[in-house]
């Protein structure tokens, strides 16, 4: 767990096995792959201290909820989604049509039970998911700075904390033997 400074030994023995699941379901499995998904996780999650995303409300989360052009893009559709359908998991899964989408394909109700994705097992799986619908195991592959921004851009739609991915990237990449 080198792409996660800070993160006590108890809490990474408690994740490894889930992790180690999720990552061989969705073909995480070659060192570029792993130490990608690692740094982008770590980033989101806090080295996978944050489950839940912090509420505020922030200005940007206000925005969640309708209308607006961010709710409907998140399929938020009623007072109180921004809130209920808030990033979860440790890649952050956001929003009610992402919610409904990942209730599907892992066979949970995540519609009527959001806090599942909390979970190790289910929220490993929808990061792992997550990344595979996202293409981002062909762009890990590339293992390059280049391609590891693409990968920033299509979990953040921006390059939102970049410098943090980067080094964290890096501490994955020697964890696995590529530096």
């Amino acid at each position: 767990m080198a792409a996660m400074p800070g993160l006590p030994l108890h809490r990474a023995e408690e994740f490894l096995d889930p992790l180690n699941r999720a990552l061989k379901e969705f073909q995480i499995t070659t060192p570029p792959r792993v130490a990608a998904f690692l740094a982008q996780i770590g980033h989101e999650s806090g080295s996978l201290r944050y489950w839940r995303e912090m509420w505020g409300p922030t200005t940007q989360q206000r925005r969640y909820d309708p209308p607006g052009a961010l709710a409907a893009a998140l399929g938020n559709t009623e007072k109180g989604d921004g809130f209920r359908f808030r990033g979860r998991g440790p890649i952050q899964i956001t929003g009610r049509a992402n919610y409904e989408t990942f209730s599907a394909k892992l066979g949970l109700d995540l519609l009527a039970h959001p806090e599942l994705l909390e979970l190790p097992e289910d929220g490993f799986r929808a990061a792992g998911l997550f990344w595979q619908s996202r293409e981002l195991n062909r762009l890990a592959d590339q293992d390059t700075d280049e391609s590891f921004e693409k990968i920033t851009r299509r979990i953040n739609g921006g390059t939102n904390g970049l410098a943090d991915r980067i080094k964290r990237w890096e501490l994955a990449r020697r964890a696995v033997g590529l530096q």
